[in-house]
């Protein structure tokens, strides 16, 4: 049970970043360069591949000039 929530709240978050990136009107490669990473690390988060650390996340939400949120439910 715990792995099964675990894989989808790595899910939601790739969903969340594909979604926004894609409101922004960005490819990969252009949320990419904004990151200074390579576009195979959004890829990767995208399809859920990787966890992507808080960092990361924060850092998506900066240049995409958002404010990241922390919600328990």
């Amino acid at each position: 049970k715990q792995a099964v929530q675990k894989e989808n709240q790595k899910l939601d978050i790739a969903i969340k970043i594909r979604d926004l990136r894609e409101r922004e009107g960005l490819s990969q490669r252009e949320l990419a360069e904004r990151l200074g990473k390579p576009q195979s690390t959004i890829a990767r988060i995208e399809n859920g591949n990787v966890n992507p650390s808080f960092k990361t996340i924060e850092e998506i939400a900066n240049k995409l000039g958002k404010h990241l949120q922390i919600r328990f439910v």
